[in-house]
């Protein structure tokens, strides 16, 4: 019965933004059973294209100043470049063993990527679709996220329990902080000078302060702010797996896989300020563009929660498929799309829909587009086409 009211609720586009003949937006989704990704055309709801890769890819990310899309393949070592506007393979970039995830920097310059398997970073030259380095790191990294003005790698080490702080310019490492068992996730302030990283072998989240560029030092400045330290260790609830960020860098909401929580880090004083039931095994998270609404997928319970922030209540939770993780948001935040892992496929989400008498309703369940064999990760660019 439900995949035929999700057919009918996908022919009703009522409210849905109109958009002009040049406009695109994709959803590329990586199928790691499958060896390939599926592109959705989120103007028109329908698949676009099913795309050959390599072997089992994982992450997937999107360039912010090109039409490319990189592809991290963990099973053949390698990166796919895929032009967005054909949706073809471009070019296949080597890295090392069993790569995991990718970043890529503000200018769309520098592709830097973890490799799980050889405990190191590879660092891409995006123009020219080549690995041009690689910095050594800990113990099967995970996650590598480059600082908005370029100049620093956050790395988590899952198996070695620790931190690397790398320069990303010198492609050195230029820090390594331990304690934090089974680092998973990690985010970077707005004005790159703290990083949260998540530790999800335990209950906490660490706070570590980031040396600051040069241009950035001043005579005034505090001597201690020139070099990359521990600030806090943060108590949050069990198994923090992701980290998920207001625009405006203010707060930072985690997900405690553990106990069914989200706890509210402020970032300007370090500080926990709670935790809050969202749903059965939170995995993931994301905040809207205006900073007023936390989504979160609850794997335990097939749901994605609305969680308001200035109220700092639930207000909706909706049905989706079995297995929620990775969440993404269409550029105009019209659309939540959760990545299904168990039921092979994403659902799609409106983040507002009315009811018959007009009244605004924060969260519906649209439709629901299949995907691949085991789903893993989810990205999303929008352009005008020449």
């Amino acid at each position: 019965m439900l995949p035929a009211l999700l057919l009918l609720s996908g022919c009703r586009r009522k409210h849905f933004p109109q958009y002009p003949s040049d406009f695109r937006e994709y959803a590329w989704v990586t199928n790691g059973g499958g060896n390939s990704v599926t592109v959705f055309d989120l103007v028109n709801m329908q698949t676009a294209a099913t795309i050959p890769v390599g072997e089992n890819p994982t992450d997937v990310v999107v360039s912010p100043t090109r039409n490319e899309v990189y592809v991290v393949n963990t099973g053949s070592e390698s990166v796919s470049v895929i032009d967005a506007v054909t949706n073809r393979v471009t070019a296949t970039i080597g890295v090392y063993r069993a790569p995991d995830s990718m970043s890529v920097d503000d200018a769309g310059e520098r592709g830097y990527v973890a490799n799980a398997g050889s405990n190191s970073v590879s660092v891409i030259d995006l123009a020219r679709h080549r690995e041009i380095g690689a910095v050594g790191v800990g113990e099967s990294p995970g996650v590598v996220r480059v600082s908005p003005d370029g100049a620093t790698l956050v790395v988590t080490n899952r198996e070695g329990g620790s931190v690397s702080v790398v320069d990303a310019r010198q492609m050195r490492v230029r820090t390594v902080l331990s304690g934090c068992p089974q680092a998973s996730d990690a985010v970077i302030l707005p004005d790159s000078s703290k990083a949260f990283v998540a530790c999800a072998g335990g209950h906490q989240v660490m706070a570590i302060g980031l040396a600051l560029a040069k241009s950035q030092n001043s005579v005034d400045q505090n001597p201690a702010d020139r070099a990359d330290r521990l600030l806090a260790l943060l108590d949050v609830g069990p198994t923090p797996v992701h980290l998920a960020m207001k625009p405006d860098g203010g707060e930072i909401f985690v997900s405690n896989f553990g106990d069914d929580t989200i706890s509210e880090i402020a970032t300007g004083a370090n500080e926990v300020g709670g935790a809050y039931v969202v749903g059965a095994a939170p995995l993931g998270g994301i905040v809207t563009a205006d900073n007023a609404t936390l989504w979160v997928s609850n794997s335990g319970d097939n749901t994605v929660a609305a969680y308001s922030i200035d109220d700092g209540k639930l207000i909706n939770t909706v049905d989706v498929g079995d297995g929620p993780g990775p969440l993404a948001l269409t550029g105009n935040g019209f659309l939540l799309l959760a990545v299904d892992r168990r039921a092979g496929d994403v659902s799609v989400v409106r983040t507002i829909s009315y009811t018959a008498k007009g009244q605004p309703i924060t969260g519906s369940l649209f439709t629901v587009l299949s995907a691949g064999r085991h789903p893993n990760a989810i990205a999303v660019k929008s352009f005008n086409v020449k």
